[in-house]
């Protein structure tokens, strides 16, 4: 019943919303402002053509890769410099230096330094992703409970045992909250990425749209991208940290 209320909440909160983008619409009479129906219209023609759903589709590609490569590059550091006083001193300083990287600038010198290549792209969005993951990860290796690892080690587990059924069970609600803020990271970062040097993607149509002024087309793109982020954060992210902290209840 609760839920149903809140889901209920979730939508007259939405239908407000565009009512005033309505509103709105009809006060202003500009292109700069197109009402709710024309951009839908516009969205339903892009979809029907498949030109949406292909850019969608190439961007959501970009975001798994550059997801998967910072959350694998991000939890082995953050394990390493969480159990390593000595690690976590050394590198303490580089991880502040690359949280405070502008993602503009990192984007930039992969294009400069590797040229207009996918490689370039998705490496630039992991590099600016991978310190949030480390920061997140490392904090979570601290505060292991160090009875359970005392118990392996007395029964003279292996590195990799001890790592698998000690280390990362405990880490599970630390990655899960990692992934959920480096997925609303990367969905933007991804789009820079496209619209400074990809030829195709959410980000590149952006662009286009811009430079033809076309802001209903912007806006029909802006929303089909914003409901697959939601879809996947309400189905798929927010159930799967809901289940990994039920212990904690």
């Amino acid at each position: 019943m609760i839920a149903r209320a809140g889901f209920g909440l979730y939508g007259l909160s939405l239908l407000v919303l565009v009512l005033l983008w309505q509103l709105a619409a009809v006060l202003a009479e500009s292109r700069a402002l197109p009402p709710p129906l024309e951009v839908l219209a516009v969205l339903a023609e892009a979809l029907a053509s498949g030109e949406l759903l292909y850019h969608l589709a190439v961007t959501l590609a970009r975001v798994a890769a550059s997801f998967l490569l910072a959350m694998a590059f991000g939890v082995a550091i953050g394990i390493a410099l969480g159990r390593s006083r000595l690690l976590d001193r050394i590198f303490d300083g580089w991880l502040v230096l690359f949280l405070n990287l502008p993602a503009l600038v990192t984007i930039i010198l992969c294009y400069v330094w590797f040229g207009l290549v996918e490689a370039a792209a998705i490496a630039a969005v992991a590099i600016n992703k991978i310190p949030n993951v480390v920061v997140t990860v490392r904090e979570g290796a601290r505060a292991l409970d160090p009875s359970y690892l005392e118990m392996a080690r007395s029964f003279r587990l292996g590195r990799w045992r001890i790592l698998r059924y000690v280390v990362l069970p405990q880490l599970v609600p630390f990655v899960v909250a990692a992934a959920r803020s480096g997925l609303a990271l990367i969905w933007k970062i991804v789009l820079v990425v496209e619209l400074l040097g990809r030829s195709n993607g959410v980000g590149f149509q952006l662009s286009v749209f811009f430079g033809l002024f076309d802001v209903a087309a912007i806006l029909a793109y802006t929303l089909a991208f914003v409901a697959v982020v939601q879809v996947i954060e309400l189905a798929g992210l927010q159930p799967l940290e809901r289940r990994v902290n039920r212990w904690r209840r």
